[in-house]
């Protein structure tokens, strides 16, 4: 349906052209070519447009342009800057400091691309229904409703997240045929909407994708997001949490029970190219790494400049993405999550228990030492321009390639949903009813374990043999020298995991918490595990613990600001904000506001 709302857009805009050119002295000026506009069923003609058409609301998923819209900017500031775990500069600190307003451009490049998606689904949903079943097989037409409805759910759930209650447009609806439409009434009407098209997706889908194709929505895709709609619901409407946990709980552990989807065996090569779409893998974003090397143009659409954008700028990079020394200093010793996700700049003076022995100025996986002729990396504070940002860049999304002109594309996997995010959902349903459950505490050790590198033990020659071979096809284009092993050692030995609940028991008591030490346990697993990734600020608020996180992580008033030459060589992130829960729901933005009298503002915006 999107190309042939292209094609009628494109003919009313040739017609306008023609009567600005003509005015209205032409008896033939609104003439128009008729044979470039397709009849409104023409998607459902053949088996082959029908799947074609899904292929429209698929596009959605992949990065709308190169340059920071959908697949980034918006996704990082509201996925991750809340959190203060993930940080920048210029403009983009406001994200850190509760500062954006309805205007901040992020939203609304998220706003519309979400619609823009929404309503190609509810085009498509719309022609489906009326099918000829002659042509499009029941068996068929199950499978394509239920990956379209499950497109739908999932930025109707990026919307609610980010923005609360939102207008919810059904089949057939868009922004032409209902250009006003007022926010959900409430949030029981917005999230019973978004299970009621999971429930169906779970009902019309397999566990495996149709055609064999990763990539497809599945019945994994479909519990799993269910799960969550069902916790999300819980926390907006705490009347009906307890039902609302109890069937999340039963969505999530379908997905266990599966035993499709498992743990990676190594943390550390969730983001390698070496394999994707692995047994852990939910819902990812694959990026190739580009159909024309040494050319800033690309003949793919399923790319972006994500290694520019996050990489060290001393390195090539344009600095929209640092990482905090709080999020670096909270890993236990041991944990490997922490040099698998990010690599620090030679800091002079290091605290010892912040200096990596395999990270620590220097990039394991490009062979690159962050120590450069600027001096710039060698303070806890990186001089972005005269900004301060913490010297420490991740490394999830800038290992595939070097930031550099003669290759400016890399292969990226950038995952909305792991196998780790059901089990901690899972484990969260779990404690609800009982903090001290022995199988969410399992499910936590379960995560620590693989953290540990305890699940690489008799592994390692499998693991090498699949993701070694790029980084030494890497260093041949780079002229490095090859690599006998993994960047970052995998463990031959089991080791000894700290006891989860006396850690956090412990950790209470040292940092001052006021949520439950099941609550601490999961929030802080979750940042060590989930750091950069889209899912982290709306699982801290959903679950009730970004406040708490904030407070005594980020703790007001500790550090130096901006403008103060201390600042530089003091890790500290300054936070001069009171943290105002109601500002978790981001203010619809302006021009949505304008366009839609009906829709209103959220109350920290008025």
């Amino acid at each position: 349906m999107k190309k042939i709302s292209k094609i009628l857009y494109f003919t009313l805009i040739g017609a306008l052209f023609l009567i600005g050119m003509n005015s209205c002295n032409s008896k033939d000026f609104l003439k128009i070519d008729q044979t470039t506009i397709l009849a409104a069923d023409q998607m459902f003609k053949t088996v082959d447009n029908a799947k074609g058409g899904l292929v429209g609301c698929y596009t959605m998923m992949l990065p709308d342009a190169t340059d920071g819209d959908w697949g980034i900017k918006p996704n990082l500031f509201i996925g991750g800057h809340p959190t203060m775990d993930t940080q920048a500069t210029g403009w983009d600190k406001d994200w850190n400091q509760q500062k954006w307003t309805p205007g901040s451009p992020e939203l609304l490049s998220g706003w519309k691309h979400a619609y823009n998606a929404i309503t190609r689904c509810n085009d498509f949903l719309a022609g489906l229904a009326t099918a000829d079943p002659n042509i499009i097989s029941p068996t068929l037409k199950k499978s394509l409703d239920g990956q379209a409805r499950g497109i739908r759910a999932f930025f109707y759930m990026w919307l609610a997240k980010a923005f609360g209650r939102v207008p919810m447009l059904a089949t057939g609806e868009d922004y032409i045929n209902t250009p006003a439409k007022a926010r959900a009434k409430d949030y029981s009407e917005m999230w019973d909407f978004i299970i009621t098209d999971l429930k169906a997706a779970a009902d019309e889908l397999d566990w495996d994708p149709m055609d064999g194709e990763y990539g497809r929505i599945t019945k994994g895709f479909a519990l799993s997001f269910l799960g969550e709609a069902y916790m999300w619901k819980a926390y907006r409407v705490p009347a009906e949490a307890t039902a609302d946990y109890a069937l999340a709980a039963t969505a999530l552990k379908q997905v266990i029970d599966s035993k499709k989807y498992e743990l990676n065996k190594s943390f550390t090569t969730l983001w390698d190219p070496g394999a994707v779409w692995t047994k852990e893998c939910i819902w990812e974003e694959v990026l190739d790494e580009g159909s024309q090397w040494n050319q800033w143009s690309n003949l793919s659409q399923a790319h972006n400049w994500m290694v520019q954008f996050v990489a060290c700028p001393s390195l090539g990079g344009w600095g929209t993405l640092y990482l905090s020394w709080e999020w670096w200093s909270c890993y236990e010793p041991g944990d490997k999550r922490r040099e698998a996700s990010a690599v620090t700049g030679a800091v002079t003076n290091i605290d010892p228990a912040f200096k990596s022995t395999t990270n620590y100025g220097y990039h394991p996986y490009l062979q690159q030492s962050l120590t450069v002729p600027d001096g710039l990396n060698t303070h806890y504070h990186f001089n972005m321009g005269g900004e301060a940002a913490p010297s420490i860049w991740t490394n999830k999304y800038w290992r595939s390639t070097r930031s550099n002109y003669q290759a400016p594309w890399g292969a990226q996997q950038i995952y909305y949903k792991r196998y780790a995010n059901v089990l901690l959902d899972y484990a969260e349903c779990l404690f609800r009813v009982n903090p001290d459950d022995a199988t969410a505490w399992g499910i936590v050790k379960q995560i620590r374990d693989r953290a540990w590198g305890n699940l690489e033990v008799g592994h390692a020659d499998e693991l090498t043999s699949t993701y070694l071979p790029y980084y030494n096809q890497l260093a041949t284009f780079f002229k490095a020298p090859a690599l006998a092993s993994y960047p970052l050692p995998f463990n031959t030995a089991a080791v000894t995991v700290p006891d989860a609940k006396t850690y956090y028991t412990q950790l209470i008591a040292k940092k001052g918490f006021t949520s439950p030490v099941w609550l601490v346990a999961l929030g802080e697993e979750r940042r060590r595990e989930f750091n950069a990734e889209w899912c982290l600020a709306p699982d801290l608020i959903r679950s009730g613990y970004i406040e708490d996180h904030i407070t005594h992580n980020y703790p007001k008033g500790v550090g130096h600001k901006n403008d103060d030459p201390l600042v530089w060589d003091d890790y500290h992130t300054y936070r001069d904000f009171d943290f105002d829960i109601k500002k978790m729901d981001m203010p619809i933005p302006t021009d949505e506001l304008m366009k839609n009298p009906l829709c209103d503002q959220n109350a920290a915006y008025k």
